[in-house]
């Protein structure tokens, strides 16, 4: 190879190298996606905004980026030259444009709050959006969740539950595959545990009648009323002395939340053993002063 040639080749070479040089300057590798970034936004035209997030090209924000709401007038959730939060949604084009979003970091804000919520066992209020055979979808803060049939208060007229917004707790959150499901009896038993206490008189309904015990719902909590804690007195029937539906009055004997149970007892308001088999109607009626005076004996 000629000297001519050879220096050409170097050129050539070195041109190259230039080139990818350049190349490599251009692209910004201190942005990837999924990173959050601050930034100024500088300019707002129809299509979003421009924002400064310290790189060598300027970033964009998309209109229909810029919020979880919809929004009419960008300014007003875009400030010029005010610093904000986004986080990276595309990285660099041709141009070393990225593309931001304030949306997805709102977002991503709710799950960690909904996360939070869930550990704490709280409550989350739920808008029914929509039904389906499998119960209802709602929306929290936003986001889309789902309550099946089985958890919900009503279950038979589930049309009836589109536009209301119901008290739930969590039964799963997983932000990765943006699934939320909860549970509006869950919230209710809960709400209602938290109002009940031992000797405490209370008013409830008979569900069902077995060998062992009579079931009685107190306002959407199950109670068992056991066969030894109905009377003083020996009972070899209950179905003689109950029926299903009958309002009856009982104190809370004890309360176990973690396993949904409640013991109550009508045998503490007896003035004498069988009182409950004799006269059951004298008994509820004056309940109240019956509980207090076996409040008072019980040293509570």
């Amino acid at each position: 190879m000629d000297s001519d040639a050879k220096l050409s080749q170097k050129a050539d070479s070195s041109f190259t190298m230039d080139d990818f040089a350049k190349a490599l300057e251009q692209h910004d590798y201190q942005f990837q996606k999924g990173q959050t970034v601050h930034g100024k936004v500088f300019q707002i035209d129809h299509d979003g905004a421009y924002v400064d997030i310290g790189g060598k090209a300027s970033a964009f924000l998309p209109r229909d980026e810029a919020s979880l709401r919809t929004v009419t007038d960008l300014s007003e959730i875009l400030p010029l030259q005010e610093k904000l939060e986004f986080i990276i949604i595309r990285e660099q084009d041709a141009e070393g444009q990225v593309t931001l979003s304030r949306r997805q970091l709102e977002i991503r804000h709710i799950w960690e709050k909904l996360i939070q919520m869930q550990e704490a066992s709280q409550t989350v209020q739920a808008k029914v959006t929509g039904v389906n055979k499998g119960g209802v979808n709602v929306e929290v803060f936003g986001l889309r969740g789902f309550i099946p049939r089985s958890h919900l208060s009503e279950r038979d007229n589930l049309e009836s539950l589109k536009g209301q917004t119901l008290t739930t707790s969590f039964l799963e959150i997983d932000p990765n595959t943006k699934r939320m499901v909860l549970s509006q009896r869950l919230a209710s038993r809960s709400a209602n545990f938290s109002m009940l206490e031992i000797g405490q008189l209370v008013e409830g309904k008979v569900t069902g009648i077995k060998a062992f015990g009579v079931f009685v719902e107190l306002d959407g909590v199950s109670a068992l009323l056991h066969i030894k804690q109905v009377t003083q007195k020996y009972i070899d029937n209950l179905e003689k002395v109950f029926q299903v539906g009958q309002q009856i009055k009982a104190v809370i004997i004890d309360i176990d939340e973690g396993k949904g149970r409640i013991a109550i007892s009508t045998r503490v308001l007896e003035n004498f053993p069988g009182e409950i088999l004799e006269n059951m109607e004298e008994v509820m009626t004056s309940a109240e002063a019956r509980a207090e005076r076996a409040k008072s004996q019980s040293g509570q």
